[in-house]
């Protein structure tokens, strides 16, 4: 492949020259919407395009995850940015000529865009190779839900990709699109997924008396969680408690023998996480007794608070400042309460996740959602000046 010499005038008309195919890319990957661990088409056509720009490809790691590998100069240095690839079981509503064609499947939290992002990056740095040192393009499977990003660290992704930092990068709706968010510390909390089956004894519901009622406890036990967030937590610690799911009986004269109920559980601290675990756990085995009833806890955890370390979010923040002006930075991003599975990233790496606005769009996980195009120039163009900056230039 021919090399360019990469000015900062040319890296962004090196990445508007070939714009309209990486939008032409995530329409594509929009229309061809795979879930968790089936990415099989998206990581091919990621696998094929990576190893025609001269990248070392690495396939199946993780399942369906894809790692492209260049190293230029004889720099020390080792990056990683990771891109997530799979859609969600969601009916699409946004009736564009480029919707899904798979139906109850979408991209509806913009993965096509981010893996087109990193896909157009990855061309533009193989083309110029104005570093010195070893970029890892990390392409992950699974995030909404599968914990993709746990499952290739057990697989040895840092073990045969090693990286001194790793980055990652999300659209966010209601943010101007092509506008910066930075955060520091914890950036989006951990989720954790309970199930509480209460147990009693069922009978007819014209005789109490006879039975113990599972409904009555399950209520009960509802309204005393509403006391772990107020009276157990810090107030200036953030958490939320929401009781999703429940169910219970089959008619309405009569008393079930159990009643089963889920929970998700979001905290930004993990002395917070445990203590809510403890509480929960408490609280249903109380409540339940005191009804003589019985509550079985089930507490699988899910993904831990993502963690931004605060060097390298200042060094993320800063390329942002120096290449695209003080302007283009949002400076009150606050932290999410939603989750996100580059977090097991962060414990394994020091790094950073990022945050693009992508403008006045429907919410993730909407199906009338759309990943804004615009907003591909500019994030293409800052993952290549960090990868620059981050591995400095090749003195060649």
């Amino acid at each position: 492949m021919p090399r360019m010499t990469a000015t900062p005038d040319t890296v962004q008309e090196s990445i508007e020259r070939t714009l309209g195919e990486a939008v032409a890319l995530r329409h594509d990957l929009h229309r061809h919407p795979e879930l968790a661990y089936d990415e099989h088409r998206t990581s091919e056509l990621v696998a094929d395009k990576l190893r025609a720009w001269g990248y070392d490809v690495t396939t199946g790691i993780g399942g369906t995850g894809v790692v492209g590998k260049l190293q230029n100069g004889n720099g020390p240095k080792k990056v990683g940015i990771r891109a997530d690839m799979d859609a969600l079981p969601i009916e699409e509503a946004t009736g564009l000529p480029y919707a899904s064609t798979i139906k109850g499947k979408m991209h509806a939290c913009g993965h096509d865009g981010h893996t087109t992002i990193l896909l157009h990056s990855a061309r533009h740095l193989a083309e110029t190779r104005n570093f010195s040192g070893t970029l890892n393009v990390i392409f992950q499977p699974a995030e909404e839900g599968g914990a993709g990003a746990r499952r290739m660290i057990k697989d040895g992704l840092f073990d045969r990709f090693p990286c001194d930092a790793v980055f990652g990068l999300h659209n966010w709706p209601g943010v101007a699109a092509g506008q910066f968010g930075f955060i520091s510390g914890p950036a989006m909390a951990s989720v954790d997924l309970v199930r509480v089956r209460i147990t009693g004894k069922g009978g007819h519901g014209a005789r109490p008396q006879e039975t113990i009622d599972p409904v009555v406890a399950s209520a009960s036990f509802i309204l005393a969680l509403q006391s772990i967030v107020s009276r157990n937590i810090d107030p200036l610690d953030a958490a939320v408690i929401t009781v999703g799911t429940i169910h219970a009986g089959i008619a309405p004269n009569v008393i079930p023998d159990s009643v089963q109920l889920e929970l998700t559980v979001r905290t930004f601290r993990s002395e917070v996480r445990e203590k809510i675990k403890e509480r929960i756990t408490a609280l249903a085995r109380s409540q339940a007794e005191s009804y003589g009833a019985s509550a079985e806890v089930d507490y699988p955890r899910g993904y831990p608070v993502l963690v931004n370390h605060p060097a390298e979010t200042e060094f993320a923040r800063q390329t942002a400042i120096t290449h695209f002006g003080a302007e283009k930075v949002e400076s009150n991003f606050r932290p999410i309460s939603a989750s996100e599975d580059f977090a097991f990233m962060l414990e394994a790496r020091p790094g950073s996740y990022l945050f693009i606005g992508n403008g006045d769009s429907a919410p993730l996980h909407s199906p009338n959602y759309n990943f804004n195009d615009e907003i591909i120039g500019p994030a293409s163009r800052y993952w290549v000046k960090l990868t620059e900056d981050y591995l400095g230039k090749n003195p060649s």
